[in-house]
């Protein structure tokens, strides 16, 4: 892995092999969120979901950001942070027709290039915390290459009760036709100061992940061709659940504050060497 150095900021391990151009980036320096780079999910195939919230989300003034879990009277929630967003973020109407293909604004879209994220992950089981790429279109195609597909470069959800990371991709949308491609979860390797790097190179020849500096998993295709949005989320468990939907029973066992660290956000695109 070659290092990629930022001045006053932790550097990036990106693949050899390519010579790499920084195009987009968040080092979440100050004390308030970049909303012209960020938004909220709040809603969930059209419904206001319980456990998504748009508070909770802090600077530490130290180039941080922290999503913290909240707990407000049994209940659990956490914000989930995005660049662009899909036809499920949008409030379904109580009467009319839910608007199939719309979306809201999007801040950052991109094809192609390495994605890389630095944080500490959830110190405590009951909910998880991911990294990740979606296509505004997902499932509106029958070639997946055309809308896209779900780009899972980090989730925690078997962290830290199994010590498992979880990456792959899943494409034709979601529900019986939704399909997964080569998931794979492996044992994190612990670091002197907790700080993990997530990463995919996602290119025309499939998507290769990392995990500080080393390759995880490796997934041909199908391979998304069109731009995608990147993901930064966290969510209480449990509240999928739509025949009993609640909080895990592990969420009662936290002890607060407890809280998903990113120290930056970053993507490279692959320059001609």
């Amino acid at each position: 892995m070659q290092e990629f150095k930022l001045e006053q900021h932790a550097a990036s391990l990106l693949p050899d092999g390519k010579k790499w151009k920084l195009i987009w980036n968040d080092e979440f320096d100050g004390r308030k969120l970049d909303r012209s780079k960020w938004d909220f999910r709040l809603h969930f195939w059209g419904k206001r979901f319980p456990a998504f919230t748009e508070e909770g989300v802090e600077l530490d003034g130290q180039s941080h950001l922290r999503i913290h879990l909240i707990e407000r009277d049994g209940q659990y929630c956490s914000a989930q942070l995005q660049t662009g967003s899909l036809t499920y973020d949008l409030p379904r109407p109580e009467e009319g027709f839910w608007p199939f293909g719309g979306y809201q604004k999007q801040r950052f879209l991109h094809k192609f290039g390495y994605y890389e994220i630095r944080c500490r992950l959830n110190r405590q089981a009951g909910w998880w915390t991911a990294f990740w790429l979606q296509s505004p279109s997902i499932g509106a195609h029958p070639d997946a290459a055309q809308c896209g597909v779900e780009c899972d470069i980090m989730e925690s959800q078997d962290y830290p009760t199994e010590g498992k990371i979880r990456c792959g991709n899943i494409w034709n949308g979601y529900g019986e036709d939704g399909k997964g491609s080569g998931h794979r979860k492996f044992i994190l390797k612990d670091t002197p100061d907790g700080w993990h790097r997530f990463g995919v190179d996602w290119s025309s020849a499939g998507y290769v992940f990392y995990t500080d500096g080393e390759e995880v998993n490796r997934v041909e295709g199908p391979v998304s061709n069109v731009e995608q949005f990147l993901l930064i989320t966290a969510e209480p468990m449990g509240y999928r659940d739509f025949t009993n939907p609640g909080p895990d029973p592990l969420l009662k066992q936290i002890v607060f504050p407890e809280y998903f660290e990113v120290d930056y956000v970053r993507v490279f695109d692959a320059q001609e060497i």
